[in-house]
């Protein structure tokens, strides 16, 4: 079994814009540097064996401030944010009805949430494979979290997506094998 702690990255200047950034590699914000450091100060006393992140510079960047050389962290693109293609940096009110669309159905010229549950399928079994008995960290993005909540706790995509929204110090998922 392989214990996850799921964080999401910190405030990135498109956070503060209210726009669905997707694969566009936008920077923390002030405020977002100030509350990856606080992540840090928040897990200290905790161990982790390694830490994931995306190669979204908003998660690695999160990753480096929280835990700086404490533990390795390895970037891996299989856990970034959904690509919204034609969408990216549009407002988060135009974004955010539309994934319930997107589930199979790509968005223009991006990727649909079934790809990025693929993404996360990979992720995992690797995970898996080399990290059994282990406690990780994973810092990535809502499309991450959908990923988790697919194949560890058995949730639709559909209402992954479906369920509000809310950002919370931490998600715990115990991953003990993956349905095929």
């Amino acid at each position: 079994m392989v214990t996850i702690i799921f964080e999401t990255h910190a405030t990135s200047l498109d956070n503060e814009r209210h726009l669905s950034s997707g694969h566009n590699d936008v920077a923390l914000s002030e405020l977002g540097i100030r509350l990856a450091k606080e992540l840090g100060e928040r897990y200290k006393s905790d161990h982790f064996d390694v830490i994931f992140c995306s190669d979204l510079q908003r998660a690695y960047k999160t990753a480096e401030l929280a835990f700086d050389d404490l533990y390795q962290i390895i970037r891996d693109p299989r856990l970034r944010e959904c690509d919204y293609g034609d969408f990216a940096q549009k407002p988060s009110s135009v974004v955010e009805p539309e994934k319930a669309r997107r589930i199979s159905e790509p968005f223009p010229n991006g990727e649909s949430y079934e790809q990025t549950t693929e993404r996360m399928h990979s992720f995992l079994a690797d995970l898996l494979k080399n990290y059994d008995d282990k406690r990780v960290m994973i810092i990535g993005h809502r499309a991450t979290l959908y990923g988790l909540e697919h194949w560890v706790k058995g949730v639709s995509i559909k209402d992954a997506i479906a369920a509000p929204w809310q950002w919370q110090p931490g998600w715990t998922y115990e991953l003990e094998r993956l349905p095929e």
